[in-house]
């Protein structure tokens, strides 16, 4: 009787109606610890139907690790308080501190350097060291002092820069 009352207990909370906020792929693993081959399934054919439902109608998405990492790439020198949740396994601990990117274009004067990098980014130069434009190829930026960034263009003299795009 038990062992009914456990079965229409499972049958009735797998059937409702799962919300945005409920639907994991937590529920997917719990139903690893279901004993039963056929209760088992049971809740696996729940919980995937839940999650396909949620990705369907756009609440769940499924996101790669190259896919944070890019975006990581992509937003370095922007603070974003948020960007540390999306991260695999929910650790910090691999923080990205700097990027190495192709250089699009390069424009200002002397001590007042505006670089454009391939992927978008907009950089400028916000100390008053005399550096030229000389077609440079590459941005190696990376992080400072009380969160400010430096560049280098091509492995030269190391200036100050802020994220402007």
């Amino acid at each position: 009787m038990t062992r009914i009352w456990c079965i229409a207990g499972m049958v009735f909370a797998l059937g409702a109606t799962a919300t945005a906020q409920d639907v994991s792929t937590d529920d997917v693993y719990a139903c690893t610890s279901v004993a039963e081959d056929a209760d088992r399934l049971a809740c696996y054919d729940a919980a995937v139907g839940r999650l396909q439902e949620a990705e369907a109608a756009g609440d769940v998405t499924t996101v790669t690790r190259k896919e944070v990492e890019q975006v990581r790439q992509d937003s370095f020198g922007f603070s974003i308080p948020s960007l540390p949740s999306l991260m695999i396994g929910k650790s910090d601990d691999n923080s990205l501190t700097e990027v190495v990117l192709p250089v699009k274009a390069v424009r200002g004067a002397r001590g007042n350097l505006v670089i454009t990098l391939e992927n978008g980014q907009v950089w400028r130069q916000i100390d008053s060291k005399p550096l030229r434009n000389n077609d440079q190829t590459e941005a190696q930026i990376y992080e400072a002092a009380l969160g400010s960034f430096k560049m280098k263009l091509d492995g030269g003299i190391a200036f100050r820069v802020e994220r402007v795009k």
